[in-house]
């Protein structure tokens, strides 16, 4: 995942998306309405899950803007979609954001899907994506750099330039590519989500003055620039030879899980609009196949 927060994927390869999440089982309960198909409660999966009756997912008690215990995330919003259109409740396993993730949540069986992993992550079961995101650029509106559309313009090796970075992360190797990295100043990969974020600390020192740029993965880039007091802009990073910057984004269910993957991909073929409006409002930037910006995100 990327940034901070989730499971980097695969490999320096990135992702780092983070995911991650004490156990604490906690329900929201309401009854979130009707049918999936004309599956409802019987759906295929059920055979599979740990609870016909109730979407259990895996997440993060406090980890923007994917998901928090309050019910804040673009994650949690996506669940009680879902609940809606499998007719269960809904009910959260969290567990913070650390290695161990997967191993003490889902394959524990004690819940049955996590919401955002990326595709190629082998610790679990991808089901087709659902968005499309990459690491993002975010400037100071009015700065000098306002307009910087790549990580390769000369004006980032100008003396005392700051540049902020989670360390380990694929923008890196492109900084280090065009001579860069003396300017960088890094951010923890891994945190205790429950007390802290780089991805927040990074926005507030860019605020402050005390970064010229702010490198993040999209959806944290994309969250908490629309958070910010002053305006910023955030700039998809594009691909570049031997360095991916997007990566696909899917469902993770358990490997023996055949049937409750085939209803979550029935799902995201028939919610893509719904699904995309969810992640707009977060601010996350969304990609087409061809690695441009969706129209519709910008």
């Amino acid at each position: 995942m990327v940034g901070q927060g989730r499971l980097s994927p695969r490999g320096v390869s990135l992702l780092v998306i983070a995911v991650a999440m004490l156990i604490a089982p906690a329900t929201s309960g309401q009854n979130l309405g009707p049918e999936f198909g004309a599956k409802g409660a019987d759906n295929a999966g059920s055979i599979e899950l740990v609870d016909p009756k109730v979407l259990r997912v895996c997440a993060d008690p406090n980890n923007m803007p994917f998901s928090n215990d309050k019910g804040d995330g673009f994650e949690n919003k996506i669940a009680r979609l879902l609940a809606e259109k499998l007719n269960k409740d809904v009910a959260y396993t969290y567990y913070p954001g650390a290695t161990g993730f997967i191993r003490n949540t889902l394959n524990a069986h004690l819940c049955d899907v996590v919401l955002g992993m990326p595709q190629g992550n082998d610790l679990v079961q991808p089901t087709n994506p659902y968005y499309r995101t990459t690491y993002a650029i975010v400037t100071r509106a009015g700065s000098d750099l306002a307009d910087l559309k790549s990580l390769d313009d000369p004006r980032l090796k100008e003396n005392g330039r700051h540049i902020g970075l989670v360390a380990n992360t694929p923008p890196g190797n492109l900084l280090a590519a065009n001579g860069s990295m003396g300017a960088v100043r890094p951010y923890a990969l891994m945190v205790d989500t429950r007390i802290e974020s780089s991805s927040a600390a990074m926005i507030a020192d860019l605020e402050k003055g005390d970064l010229d740029i702010a490198i993040l993965w999209g959806p944290f880039a994309g969250y908490y620039a629309k958070k910010a007091a002053d305006r910023l802009i955030v700039t998809p990073i594009a691909d570049a030879p031997g360095t991916r910057m997007s990566f696909r984004i899917a469902f993770g269910v358990r490997h023996s899980d055949q049937n409750w993957k085939r209803d979550l991909n029935q799902f995201i073929a028939q919610n893509k609009a719904p699904l995309e409006k969810i992640l707009e409002e977060y601010g996350v930037p969304l990609l087409g196949e061809d690695g441009r910006p969706l129209e519709s995100a910008r």
